[in-house]
């Protein structure tokens, strides 16, 4: 079966030398539908794990949920319908968190967006480097997420991820089709300032 191109860095070109593991992580759509074993999604958390946070707060979390198992519709039924129709062939859907305070004191962490922030980038990073698709969503019903699956107060939702094996472009329906490439970046002009602020608003 002929899956999605996943060498991205054979397209993309960066301004200033980076390594190429950068270029090549991308978010596709197309999964296989194929489930993968509980060790290699493991082996993404472990390197979310791994971020660094401010106090080294760690305040990331992670809720997942493999496909036809008990927990997969609480997750699936999340989703916008525009999502569902495509995150229906992950293995595993992803729901992150933070904790908003600190756990040895319970005072504000003004980071943990932040924080938490890099933990999903070394997440998406570790399973682009097993070659999976790991494409990160903000189309769902993110109070359905805190009610569903229990979230208590003292913690924000920020985002959900669907993980799996690449699938077929041609699966797709035929707009994600045209959608179905690495995208590019804005060039680093525009989000790098040096010294006060000098962007045009």
């Amino acid at each position: 079966m002929a899956t999605v191109k996943m060498n991205a860095s054979e397209v993309r070109k960066s301004e200033h030398g980076v390594d190429r593991i950068f270029l090549d992580r991308w978010s596709p759509r197309a999964l296989s539908g194929e489930p993968i074993p509980e060790k290699e999604l493991l082996s993404l958390f472990e390197a979310a794990k791994w971020a660094p946070s401010g106090s080294n707060g760690q305040p990331w979390r992670f809720l997942y949920a493999h496909r036809e198992t008990e927990n997969w519709s609480a997750f699936f039924n999340l989703l916008v319908e525009a999502n569902q129709g495509w995150a229906k062939h992950a293995a595993a859907l992803v729901v992150i968190l933070s904790r908003t305070t600190f756990e040895h004191n319970n005072k504000p962490c003004r980071t943990h967006a932040l924080d938490t922030g890099a933990a999903w980038g070394y997440f998406a990073l570790q399973g682009s480097l097993r070659g999976l698709v790991v494409h990160g969503m903000a189309g769902f019903d993110y109070e359905k997420a805190k009610s569903d699956l229990l979230i208590p107060d003292g913690y924000e939702v920020h985002a959900m991820a669907a993980v799996g094996k690449p699938g077929r472009k041609e699966d797709l329906p035929p707009k994600l089709q045209e959608r179905e490439v690495p995208s590019e970046r804005k060039k680093l002009a525009y989000v790098v300032c040096e010294g006060k602020f000098g962007f045009t608003p």
